[in-house]
């Protein structure tokens, strides 16, 4: 392996963000989550706004669009102009993914990266999962969440996350066959996780 590319996905308040930055400092590689937003801002000129709220609105499908090849060589989508404006924003992302994992090491999280760069053998794919009681004090002590509504809030950006994902790649978030390594964060804690998955890169490397 020439590059080292990681995608992370995970649930909601299981601390998967904080082990992508860990796991990104340590191997000294770009970080791409907020940034990723920025970036796909500045390349389509739409507000940041769009893309994080993207995966809280109603979509129209891209998958039958994706599965016969209106997305064309040169990574543009053809008839783009006449799409839902949610699934402009989904391709700027999709493009923007592609391009840093092009360019070179990175690690990503989420944006349904793992779906996006699923043909890249370069690419690792990580799930990181915790209880529900561990995301509830996370949500609650670091996120601010109120307590008594914690634990709704968090399963409720779950299913939110897992709607946008199935409904834009066709495949099942959270499936274990759709990654090459899950971890529970609360077994292990976060900088141990984030350690674990760079011995598992390095193992793949080997």
């Amino acid at each position: 392996m020439s590059k080292t590319i990681i995608t992370i996905s995970r649930q909601y308040a299981s601390g998967g963000r904080l082990v992508g930055e860990k796991l990104a400092k340590s191997l000294n590689i770009p970080f791409y989550d907020r940034e990723l937003i920025t970036l796909a801002a500045k390349e389509s000129g739409f507000s940041e706004k769009f893309f994080e709220n993207a995966d809280k609105q109603s979509v129209n499908s891209l998958l039958y669009s994706l599965s016969t090849g209106m997305y064309n060589a040169v990574g543009q989508f053809d008839g783009a102009n006449n799409l839902p404006l949610n699934d402009k924003v989904f391709l700027v992302q999709y493009n923007v993914i592609r391009s840093l994992a092009e360019k070179g090491s990175c690690v990503i999280v989420g944006r349904c990266a793992d779906y996006v760069l699923r043909e890249d053998p370069e690419v690792i794919h990580v799930f990181i999962h915790s209880d529900i009681q561990s995301r509830v004090r996370r949500a609650v002590e670091e996120y601010g969440m109120p307590a008594e509504r914690a634990e709704a809030m968090i399963l409720k950006g779950d299913k939110r996350r897992a709607a946008y994902y199935d409904f834009y790649t066709g495949m099942k978030w959270g499936r274990v066959e759709n990654y090459d390594l899950t971890v529970n964060s609360d077994k292990v804690g976060l900088d141990r996780a984030a350690k674990l998955i760079e011995e598992f890169v390095q193992m793949c490397k080997a």
